[in-house]
């Protein structure tokens, strides 16, 4: 075989999200679904099976307005977040009506279902997993830019010491993981606001901590 006329390194892959110009993936289920995003809107495809080929079924598919009270994370992590992030999906679940919680575990099925829907997908950090578990290049920025280029947001939470746009995350090795807060706007704000509450609160514990052992010496 000849060699590539363009040799790709590495490097030619380790750049920030926002360089990304196309993103897509395929949900198998009932029906066998591809939606893909050239930065121009996101589109979604149906396979018929009759044909062998993917019909437009719907796009540019946008956040609906009016968006299904859902929440979808693994709760079974809960002892092991921040605190903010328990606040989070507490005030969800006090909500009147309470959000439904719905996880299938597979991170395509449940964006799909958020992205269809509404509501917010979490897999945020924790004491265990400090960096969080999905993949930044190919879990994190493909979502995010679906996500965003159909109005929503996606976010890390608090990753590194301060909250971030996912797709501003600049990766130095192929596997990075990072945490991901994505979905409705409102519900992603609510989660952010909830953030910078705790981050002031602990802020104002810690420097009367300081202050108080400034009097004391």
């Amino acid at each position: 075989m000849p060699p590539c006329a363009f040799p790709i390194s590495v490097d030619d892959i380790l750049r920030a999200g926002t360089a990304i110009v196309a993103a897509g993936y395929c949900m198998y289920g009932s029906a066998t679904d591809m939606v893909l995003t050239f930065g121009l809107g996101v589109h979604r495809f149906t396979l018929d099976p009759t044909l062998g080929e993917f019909i437009h079924t719907q796009g540019p598919v946008q956040f609906p307005a009016v968006a299904k009270r859902i929440y979808s994370c693994n709760e079974g992590n809960y002892a092991l977040w921040d605190e903010a992030m328990r606040a989070a999906v507490d005030g969800f679940k006090q909500q009147d009506p309470p959000y439904a919680a719905r996880y299938v575990g597979s991170m395509v099925s449940d964006v799909h279902r958020t992205l269809l829907y509404g509501g917010i997908f979490l897999y945020p950090a924790d004491r265990k997993s400090k960096i969080g578990k999905l993949r930044v290049l190919y879990e994190g920025f493909p979502m995010a830019k679906i996500v965003e280029d159909a109005g929503g947001i996606a976010t890390t939470g608090l990753f590194q010491g301060k909250i971030q746009r996912v797709l501003n995350l600049h990766p130095t090795g192929v596997h990075d993981r990072c945490p991901i807060i994505l979905g409705t706007p409102s519900d992603v704000q609510t989660v952010l606001d909830i953030y910078a509450q705790v981050s002031a609160e602990t802020a104002k514990r810690e420097a009367a901590a300081k202050s108080k052992e400034l009097a004391l010496s």
